[in-house]
């Protein structure tokens, strides 16, 4: 069993993928070609923003977003300590200090309901984490942000698709951020990804640092970044594009399966999913007690699973600078006790079932104390 199916989903989509590489073998536009304008208007369409700007990853839409917002050293960033390092690695980098914010227990994603007292003089913007493909309450943390004269960067790498209050993911805030790994629900094959505004300045300002500057060739006009998306990433992205909303549609009846068959096992916690959106499960992700032992048992029966993620940022040697140490204690726990199982589209109903039953046996079965 695969945790992510990628050689199913290819081989359903493998005339559709191969002849978008072949045109861009036989056009040889590696760079820039034809369809990274055609994916862009594809993906604009799609999230209904106004501008689309690939970039080279999902890392690289985070600092791309943050410089065109001309980040200041010493800016604070508001945030979430329970995500991929990048979404503060990024705030480092840009030169920003990332502000960290701890999460609501049942969804695992930042609580606005705790942001607008981590404001200060010197913050710059709130930067939430759409984590397991469902996103944050982004109308109330807009409305922070406007009271205080901020900007919004959904970090949407996990939640491409995704719908919030009748509007998809990436056109919420100022930026949208997504990635394109290829373990996403949508996803080349290498780094790719897109940032999502309807801010024309700002759009231009994100082309034109993705190639290191430039507003004309040999013209460098701002501090950029190499940091655009190859046509190959995009063509493989356009061959994947016509079975999307079927993946979408999957994604959300296995999410609902897996809900429907551990409601009767006893010791797993679910990540809720508030009823004003909906996820595109980038993950499925449950929470357990004794995780490792858990972890171990589904291991030895075939089961792969993973942890998103295990130590959260504020915890981390790297940030440690940043402070709140003892912060957070929401985050603490659910990176005690997250514990990803296998999705994708293309996960059968009896591998889903083997799934289930497996996480109930390592649940329930006796520890070294109740040995005979």
């Amino acid at each position: 069993m695969q945790f992510t199916d990628l050689k199913t989903q290819y081989a359903a989509l493998k005339g559709s993928i191969d002849a978008r590489i072949q045109r861009v073998l036989d056009h040889g536009q590696y760079i820039m070609g034809p369809e990274v304008q055609e994916l862009e208007t594809a993906l604009a369409a799609l999230t209904g923003s106004k501008h689309c700007v690939t970039v080279a990853s999902g890392t690289e839409a985070l600092l791309i977003a943050l410089m065109a917002i001309d980040l200041k050293l010493g800016d604070e960033v508001i945030t979430t300590p329970f995500t991929f390092a990048a979404t503060a690695e990024m705030i480092v980098l840009a030169g920003g200090k990332p502000v960290f914010v701890d999460i609501e227990a049942d969804t695992c994603n930042i609580d606005a309901s705790l942001i607008e007292a981590a404001v200060t003089a010197r913050t710059k913007a709130i930067m939430p984490v759409s984590l397991y493909g469902q996103v944050a309450d982004m109308d109330e943390i807009n409305a922070i942000a406007a009271r205080h004269g901020l900007a919004v960067i959904e970090d949407a790498a996990q939640s491409f698709g995704a719908v919030y209050r009748g509007r998809r993911s990436c056109a919420l805030s100022t930026f949208g951020a997504t990635s394109f790994f290829p373990s996403k629900p949508l996803g080349c094959y290498g780094d790719g990804g897109a940032l999502f505004t309807d801010d024309a300045r700002l759009a231009q300002a994100a082309r034109q640092i993705r190639v290191h500057g430039q507003s004309a060739r040999y013209t460098h006009t701002r501090l950029g970044v190499g940091g655009r998306m190859d046509t190959l990433q995009c063509a493989v992205v356009l061959g994947k594009l016509g079975r999307f909303e079927w993946e979408l549609e999957r994604r959300a009846a296995i999410g609902a399966r897996y809900d429907e068959l551990l409601a009767g096992v006893p010791g797993v916690g679910r990540v809720a999913v508030r009823p004003d959106r909906n996820s595109v499960y980038a993950q499925y992700t449950v929470l357990v007690d004794n995780r490792a032992a858990v972890q171990a048992a589904l291991q030895a029966a075939g089961i792969p699973t993973a942890v998103h993620y295990p130590i959260p940022l504020h915890h981390q040697p790297a940030y440690a600078a940043c402070g709140g140490a003892d912060d957070c204690p929401a985050s603490v726990r659910a990176g005690e006790r997250v514990l990803s199982l296998p999705m994708s589209a293309d996960l059968g109903a009896a591998d889903q079932e083997r799934v289930v039953q497996a996480l109930a046996a390592a649940l329930h079965a006796p520890g070294p104390e109740a040995a005979p």
